[in-house]
C-alpha cells in the first residue's frame, strides 16, 4: 500500500510516497517526472491515512531540519525502486556530502570502475540522476556539469540553486 502525504516547504509544495519498507518518493509539485511510474493517478487523488506512517513522519522531520538550514543527522528509511543500472546511481548520489558538490562526468567514473569498464556514459548517468524519484534527501541536486555549472534538475534550476545555497556549496550560475 501507498501513503503520501504533501509538505509545504518553503520553494514550493512537496508530495512523499512511502510502502511498507520505506520512502518511495519525494517530488516537487508539478516538477518533470512526478509520481515515477511508483503514483497512479487515482493514488493521488486519495486521502492519506490520518496518522501519518512512520516513514512520512520522519522524512517530514528530516525536511523541517533540512529547510531550516542545518543538516539533518539521520536519514528516514528509502525504498528505492528502479532499475541496477538506476539503483547504482541513487546510491552514489547518497554518497555526496551535504553543501559538497560533484559532476556527472565523476559519477560515470565511478559507475564504470564499480562495473569494470573503462567508460561509462555521462548521458546515462544524467539520466539516472534526473529520475531519482527521492527529490533532496537522494541529493541529484549536487550534481552539476562537467564544468561546475547548473545543468538540468527536474524540479527547475531555480529550485536547485535554492537547494545548493541553503547548504553553502560552491557552484557557478
Amino acid at each position: 500500500m501507498i501513503s503520501i502525504c504533501h509538505y509545504n516547504s518553503p520553494l514550493g509544495g512537496i508530495t512523499l510516497a512511502c510502502d511498507e519498507e520505506g520512502l518511495t518518493g519525494l517530488w516537487f509539485d508539478g516538477q518533470k517526472y512526478f509520481g515515477g511510474g511508483i503514483l497512479k493517478n487515482e493514488e493521488l487523488r486519495g486521502e492519506t491515512e490520518a496518522k501519518k506512517p512512520s516513514v512520512l513522519e520522519q522524512a517530514v522531520k528530516w525536511l523541517d531540519i533540512y529547510f531550516s538550514g542545518r543538516e539533518p543527522d539521520f536519514t528516514p528509511p528509502l525504498h528505492l525502486i528502479g532499475s541496477e543500472f538506476r539503483l547504482a546511481v541513487w546510491e552514489l548520489l547518497l554518497e555526496i556530502p551535504y553543501g559538497q558538490t560533484t559532476t556527472y562526468k565523476e559519477l560515470a567514473g565511478r559507475i564504470a570502475e564499480q562495473r569494470g569498464r573503462e567508460t561509462m556514459s555521462a548521458q546515462a548517468v544524467g539520466g539516472a540522476v534526473g529520475h531519482n524519484p527521492i527529490s533532496i534527501i537522494v541529493p541529484c541536486h549536487r550534481v552539476l556539469g562537467a564544468d561546475g555549472s547548473l545543468t538540468g534538475y527536474a524540479g527547475g534550476i531555480d529550485k536547485k540553486i535554492s537547494l545548493l545555497t541553503l547548504e553553502k556549496a560552491v557552484f557557478t550560475k
